[in-house]
């Protein structure tokens, strides 16, 4: 496994990630305890050492689930690999298994709380990198940073994160205490936050990509007569996975083809090999349930393509057809 740094206080994980919330929450019913944890520790004996979960990655019996079973499984490997989570968001309906309204709060008492409950189940006396999960418009970012500056202080965390910032947040928060990264959806189908990269850069910020893979979409595992539980899979109702959706992104899937065709790689190496080649502080964090998903990318990290390369890919996906991709789930008022 390559590894890469996540911002000037130096956090090294490898190049690729794993993003845990598939084993649990969004992607169907979750799946077997004791499978998941066999995986993960498969997951470190194969070169995985960046591991992404949050206390909201459950089921409503228990929302905090995944948590639980990242920390039963890692807790041997502590001293090897990177954890990250989350905190700042509640569900609206937690008694619902899919499809959930979001409620944010980033009050200083309300993440401390959380962190508190994430150490225990996360079976650990520090957290490598803590995300304010969403902003919260009701909290201004030099509070929430002054509060994850004592965190820190405290040793409670090591590095702290925003997922899905934006620049001027970011800005504000950096100020007060220096951002390690920030985890924000990118994918070929999602690019509108590569406007951030320039930000990043000064800053010296780590970009995290979660859903790198347009949410599953790009292994080019589904057709259009995939079918989806809606009571517990997000991909029932997410635009790319729309019967429609596979014809108005015909010509996206064959330049993965060729590209995979030419460089002896998957169309999911391909997808995650372009990010990883626009940046050396840009890192993946896709999900999966299956070993032989989890070695394909991580073989992401071997696939070189050009700058020439990116370039051209980028041109192409700017002008061709594409459907609508599934862009978070609903910020509603508590």
């Amino acid at each position: 496994m390559k590894f890469r740094t996540l911002g000037m206080s130096g956090l090294h994980v490898s190049a690729v990630g794993l993003g845990c919330m598939g084993m649990s929450h969004a992607y169907g019913k979750p799946a077997d305890k004791n499978e998941m944890v066999e995986l993960l520790a498969e997951a470190v004996d194969m070169g995985y050492t960046f591991f992404d979960t949050a206390e909201l990655y459950g089921t409503p019996d228990n929302p905090n689930y995944n948590e639980e079973v990242v920390g039963e499984a890692l807790h041997e490997f502590r001293d090897k690999v990177v954890i990250a989570t989350k905190c700042g968001i509640r569900f609206a309906r937690p008694d619902l298994a899919s499809n959930h309204d979001i409620i944010t709060d980033s009050r200083p008492e309300a993440i401390r709380r959380s962190v508190e409950g994430s150490l225990h189940r996360l079976r650990t006396d520090h957290i490598d990198l803590y995300y304010q999960h969403r902003i919260d418009k009701n909290v201004k970012p030099e509070v929430v940073a002054d509060i994850m500056s004592d965190l820190i202080k405290e040793g409670k965390i090591l590095h702290w994160g925003i997922s899905e910032a934006t620049e001027q947040y970011l800005r504000r928060a950096h100020k007060v205490c220096p951002v390690t990264a920030i985890q924000n959806r990118y994918s070929m189908m999602a690019r509108w936050h590569e406007s951030l990269f320039p930000v990043c850069e000064e800053l010296g910020v780590g970009f995290v990509a979660f859903s790198p893979l347009a949410n599953g979409l790009l292994t080019e595992c589904y057709n259009a007569e995939s079918k989806f539980d809606a009571e517990y899979d997000y991909r029932a109702v997410m635009p790319q996975y729309q019967k429609e959706s596979f014809a108005q992104n015909k010509y996206l899937f064959e330049m993965l083809n060729q590209l995979a065709e030419t460089h002896h790689a998957t169309p999911a190496q391909i997808s995650l090999a372009w990010m990883m080649c626009k940046r050396p502080w840009i890192v993946p964090i896709p999900g999966t349930r299956r070993l032989c998903r989890m070695k394909e990318n991580i073989g992401a990290a071997d696939i070189m393509l050009s700058a020439e390369e990116v370039a051209n890919i980028d041109k192409a996906l700017s002008t061709m057809e594409m459907s609508d991709v599934f862009g978070g789930s609903r910020i509603v008022n508590g």
